[in-house]
């Protein structure tokens, strides 16, 4: 199969997507023989993440959805759940305008986020990150899960 570069086809579709974050575009070549679909993304500036072991590395988005996916994936239907997840993070923590963040706010962000889309994920990323050793330290968790979820409800 051929290459076809952006510059020889022309867009017949733009959607915005639901949460406003990314513009998918239905394109066309010039010789209208090859259809194929782009996706635009907004670029977002230079962010760094202090690790616990004190290292500092670049965010990336990528690695964030790997995470995600790989730690509680399966308790979502599709991969575009876990990305509505990982849009929902990148936003919580962009929106703070800090240069750098810990790790440990990106990893309470996912929490925070998890506990009001899926309560399965939500204890069983909870369960790692907090690195529970005992089934009370897990207890203590759904208590406080089902509290917050209680005073979500009588709002």
């Amino acid at each position: 199969m051929s290459s076809i570069k952006i510059g020889e086809s022309k867009v017949i579709e733009s959607r915005e997507s639901q949460d406003g974050t990314m513009i998918r575009r239905r394109r066309v070549s010039l010789d209208g023989k090859h259809r194929f679909t782009t996706y635009e993304r907004i670029e977002r500036p230079g962010m760094m993440v202090a690790k616990r072991s004190g290292a500092r590395e670049a965010f990336d988005r990528e690695k964030l959805a790997s995470s995600v996916r790989n730690s509680v994936g399966k308790y979502f239907d599709s991969d575009l759940d876990v990305q509505n997840v990982v849009n929902k993070v990148e936003d919580a923590i962009y929106s703070l305008g800090k240069d750098e963040v810990p790790s440990s706010l990106i990893g309470e962000t996912i929490l925070n986020v998890l506990s009001d889309t899926n309560e399965m994920a939500y204890v069983r990323f909870v369960s790692v990150f907090r690195e529970f050793k005992t089934l009370d330290d897990l207890e203590r968790s759904i208590a406080e899960q089902r509290a917050r979820m209680k005073l979500k409800e009588g709002k």
